[in-house]
């Protein structure tokens, strides 16, 4: 595999030509890395569980940039739908370059003895069993020399009282991106997670806050706490930086790694 970074006149950062499958991307963190890297030419497999219209709205934004995409609605849970979503990209763009396994349910403030069997099942399907086979099949499909990031959470760092549950079904992916980044190493395929702290517009804060100038939810108090860069919540184009540097040449040799992003915290 040739080094982009080795030739000055080659932008890194450059995905013209190559496709990217973000699992998730009809909004949130998803959505903005899926915009990201259409900025930078990548042509978008925009992916869905039940949320059609925003599906549709993010494919034509990112046909506005320029770029061409395709919305497939898949659930991670169910793993013939994870390599139904996989057979679409490649059937509609020849192959896929990059895939970023961020489709994802959040429960926090819930405390371990009041977790029930329903709410364990659902993150654990989503988040480790989706997230496992999404990984999975982004290995069969991404071609030599691709990336694969999940995004996990920053829960996985270290304990909060509260996210017991969200924060164990968040850990084995992480476990199994260090593995994964060993067998494909012969390939030259990178396997990294990006690890967000809690999110403006991502997960439980998807919807703006109506009193911004006074935070009110305990998150928003925990994040404001000294420790962290501007003392506030991170955005997801922050997520998408971090999204953009490992799909680039600049990441090539970054492999089985987290990269936390908090703002200099501990979680």
């Amino acid at each position: 595999m040739t080094d982009p970074t080795s030739d000055p006149t080659t932008d890194p950062n450059d995905l013209t030509g190559k496709t990217a499958v973000v699992t998730g991307s009809a909004r949130g963190i998803g959505k903005a890395i899926a915009l990201r890297y259409a900025r930078l030419g990548a042509n978008i497999v925009v992916n869905y569980a039940s949320s059609a219209k925003e599906a549709d709205a993010t494919v034509a934004e990112i046909e506005r940039l320029g770029a061409a995409a395709i919305a497939v609605q898949a659930d991670v849970s169910l793993v013939p739908d994870i390599q139904r979503l996989f057979t679409e990209a490649t059937d509609r763009f020849g192959q896929v370059d990059i895939a970023v396994a961020n489709a994802g349910v959040e429960l926090i403030g819930v405390d371990f003895l009041d977790i029930t069997e329903e709410q364990f099942d659902r993150l654990f399907a989503i988040n480790t069993r989706g997230t496992f086979f999404t990984l999975q099949a982004a290995a069969r499909h991404v071609v030599n020399g691709g990336r694969i990031i999940y995004v996990g959470s920053s829960t996985t760092t270290v304990p909060v009282r509260g996210e017991g549950l969200y924060g164990s079904s968040k850990t084995a992916p992480r476990y199994a991106v260090q593995v994964l980044a060993q067998e494909l190493a012969d390939r030259g395929i990178t396997v990294n997670t990006i690890l967000p702290t809690a999110i403006e517009g991502a997960g439980v804060f998807t919807e703006p806050d109506p009193n911004p100038d006074q935070p009110h939810h305990p998150v928003r108090q925990f994040v404001a706490q000294p420790g962290r860069i501007g003392r506030r919540m991170g955005t997801v184009d922050d997520v998408a930086d971090a999204a953009e540097y490992l799909a680039s040449g600049l990441a090539a040799w970054v492999s089985g790694q987290s990269l936390l992003i908090s703002g200099g915290a501990l979680q």
